[in-house]
């Protein structure tokens, strides 16, 4: 596979696209599936060289917009237009193609000018998006795309109420819609919306399986690891003790020391398995400053 790392089209915060580099030099050369019950933004699949894919995520709206996105893999000028007809309906920023943020603004506000020219209209985009039953996925993606952090994030009531980011719709955004595309064309990959011990128990592993795991982190703060609890912790530990029992090839990143804390339940389970210190930091949703953190991928082969 070429050294090129591409990144997801959807910037998911804490996704693998920084550290995919080093975390592929740890997996075998021969991937027939790659599994992933965790999926995320999806950076870990555009970058694998598996024929097959199996995807799942919790997030229902993660799950919904990939596979969205699937649908312009050979239309990708029909979905940059349906983006580029409702980015010119709400009047947001559009550096792709012009430069729409006056030069007053900028100098006024030089590092949050995005936020300030996209705030109305961003606004507008999401209550329109909330109304609509919340089947939209073209105003969520240019929700995901104009929001704070690039996040999904609902109320207890259902209502997307992310607040609008300093970020724009520019060519990094375009390049990762199209590298997206180009991966789903040549791969055959499979959605699901599953709670992780439904889908990992509902697959008949094959010999050339990879399971990569990249579950919401014990000990850290982002807004993705809220479900997350010691059970939940437990749970995946111990189906991943069944999947070695098997022979079923695993890889899973997660962090061990974060500022204070220690992740004793996952320092302990992984003292079986082959451990290996990846590089890495965090940005949280609530600090977005970088914290250094200590992060390992443990595999079983």
């Amino acid at each position: 596979m070429k050294d090129e790392i591409v990144r997801s089209p959807l910037f998911y915060v804490g996704d693998k696209y920084k550290l995919m580099r080093e975390i592929r030099s740890h997996f075998p050369q021969q991937i027939g599936r790659l599994i992933e019950p965790f999926v995320g933004g999806g950076s870990v699949f555009m970058n694998t060289n598996a024929p097959v894919c199996l995807a799942n995520d919790i997030n229902h709206y993660v799950i919904e917009l990939h596979k969205w996105l699937c649908g312009y893999k050979n239309t990708s000028e029909i979905l940059m237009n349906e983006l580029t007809e409702m980015i010119n309906y709400y009047s947001l920023s559009f550096s792709l193609i012009r430069e729409d943020v006056p030069q007053d603004l900028r100098k006024a506000y030089p590092k949050t000018y995005f936020a300030k020219f996209n705030k109305a209209a961003y606004v507008a985009l999401r209550q329109d998006f909330n109304n609509s039953g919340k089947a939209d996925l073209c105003r969520l993606y240019l929700l995901l795309i104009y929001g704070f952090n690039r996040m999904l994030r609902f109320n207890g009531k259902g209502d997307f109420n992310l607040p609008v980011g300093n970020v724009d719709f520019n060519q990094n955004t375009k390049d990762a819609i199209e590298n997206y595309l180009a991966v789903v064309r040549k791969r055959r990959v499979s959605f699901s919306a599953l709670d992780f011990r439904t889908f990992l128990r509902g697959i008949d592993f094959l010999n050339d399986d990879l399971v990569y795991l990249d579950p919401p982190y014990l000990i850290t703060f982002s807004e993705y690891n809220k479900l997350w609890n010691e059970e939940t912790e437990r749970d995946l530990l111990n189906l991943l003790n069944e999947l070695n029992d098997r022979g079923v090839r695993f890889a899973i990143s997660n962090v061990t020391h974060y500022k204070d804390r220690v992740n004793s339940i996952f320092s302990e389970w992984m003292e079986r398995y082959n451990v290996y210190p990846i590089k890495s930091n965090y940005i949280s949703f609530n600090d977005n400053t970088i914290k250094k953190f200590s992060e390992v991928l443990v595999t079983n082969y």
